[in-house]
């Protein structure tokens, strides 16, 4: 009888497991709008200029929502690594892999700085905010 009862439980939590969309799956809203490329047009922070920062070329990312990947570049440095996000939270703060070029200005400083505090995300339109708590301190646009 034990087993009859174990067995159902069992069957019972799969079936629950498989039919249930769990954060950070793709669906309508959330992390599949984060999925493709973005370029940075906003960043909190400096005392710096936007183009002072960043004056030949903007930092970007792309995210790959299937394989769970995210990559970019610094304006300088490309990077990549795992992507650890669901449907609002993002973190940056795991080992990624980064060449080691060397950098004029504090620009690429500043950005992953600024990657390693985000904590969440929101997507509207063409526009990827990412947030610190609940302030905006890096805004991206769709490529």
């Amino acid at each position: 009888m034990k087993r009859i009862i174990l067995l159902a439980i069992v069957m019972t939590s799969t079936f629950a497991a498989c039919t249930t969309l769990k954060p950070g799956t793709i669906g309508n809203g959330g992390l599949s709008e984060l999925g493709g490329s973005w370029e940075l047009n906003y960043i909190s922070g400096p005392r710096i200029a936007f183009n002072g920062l960043y004056p030949a070329k903007k930092p970007s990312l792309t995210f790959d929502i299937t394989n769970k990947k995210v990559s970019g570049n610094t304006s300088c440095n490309s990077f990549s690594g795992a992507l650890v996000a669901d449907d609002t939270t993002i973190n940056f703060t795991h080992p990624m892999a980064m060449t080691k070029m060397a950098c004029p200005g504090e620009g690429e400083a500043i950005f992953m700085e600024m990657l390693r505090k985000t904590s969440s995300y929101s997507v509207s339109d063409s526009t990827l905010n990412f947030m610190m708590g609940d302030i905006a301190i890096m805004r991206f646009h769709k490529k």
